[in-house]
């Protein structure tokens, strides 16, 4: 199960985009990180280091 970003949560620090071993995330237009499905490998890094707690596995 893949992990995705809440973007009303996101910040924009790009902290989880700097660990992510799958290179699975990038940022939209608006600044905000997104996570690729098809590239995430559901490892729990993103979530560990974001600060506002926006990373959560997806449903």
């Amino acid at each position: 199960m893949a992990y995705k970003i809440d973007k009303s949560k996101c910040i924009g620090c790009h902290s989880c985009m700097a660990v992510c071993p799958m290179m699975a995330i990038s940022v939209d237009a608006d600044g905000k990180c997104v996570i690729d499905p098809a590239k995430c490998v559901s490892c729990g890094t993103c979530a560990s280091v974001c600060p506002v707690s926006a990373i959560a596995p997806a449903n």
